[in-house]
């Protein structure tokens, strides 16, 4: 079933985005039978089972930090995480950039953004998100690259309020991009969207998707 859940959710998001295929939890036979399949990228949430992981499975996979990280956990994933979404301060950057140094590897990393009307979600607002951007801007960190926004809409049925929500993250990565970013071809990504809402987001430009449970079943 997970092989044909994927090929599934590849027709409908066709070339406008890559799949992540969000496996936290998951015990690893899930994930080989996923990777079987030709899933090559997998999102985690936790530093610890992302090691595990990496450890037990092919060296191919693209393996994306989709959850919070907090700065001391950094450096047991630096020298192999394929991407850091949820980055929220300078600071956490900062020490990306020290560990990215160490393993002499530029680390690709995602703003994450605050979209949603819950407090619960983490991320910054546009104001700070400018802010952090300046900062950058007088003091550049050579070993972490912005790839782009990341953001998670409102958990709710409403899918106007959703697309809206997407539709505001899709017009910030627009203006930050032409404002910081302009000739900055890896600048590119806009990722948004799960199981329940990534339709939504695909039409309102996402290019990557973080899907779990379509995939692997609930928990």
């Amino acid at each position: 079933m997970i092989t044909a859940n994927i090929h599934k959710i590849n027709q409908e998001i066709g070339v406008h985005a890559r799949l992540i295929a969000v496996s936290k939890t998951k015990p690893l036979e899930m994930l080989q039978e996923a990777y079987q399949g030709g899933q090559r990228i997998f999102g985690e949430n936790k530093v610890q089972e992302l090691v595990q992981k990496y450890e037990a499975l092919p060296k191919d996979i693209e393996w994306h930090l989709i959850g919070h990280l907090q700065s001391n956990k950094v450096k047991y994933i630096a020298p192999f995480v394929a991407m850091i979404h949820g980055v929220d301060s300078y600071k956490l950057l900062e020490n990306i950039n020290k560990e990215g140094a160490k393993n002499q590897r530029v680390i690709p990393c995602l703003l994450q953004i605050f979209i949603a009307q819950e407090e619960t979600k983490f991320g910054l607002n546009p104001d700070e998100l400018y802010s952090l951007l300046e900062q950058l801007n007088q003091t550049p960190l050579p070993y972490v690259q912005i790839g782009g926004l990341m953001g998670m809409a409102s958990n709710v049925a409403d899918a106007t309020q959703v697309s809206n929500e997407f539709k505001g993250l899709k017009n910030l990565f627009d203006k930050v991009k032409s404002q910081y970013f302009d000739h900055q071809a890896s600048f590119k990504e806009i990722s948004m969207g799960m199981s329940g809402d990534y339709p939504l987001a695909i039409k309102e430009g996402a290019t990557l998707v973080r899907v779990g449970s379509l995939i692997f079943g609930e928990r």
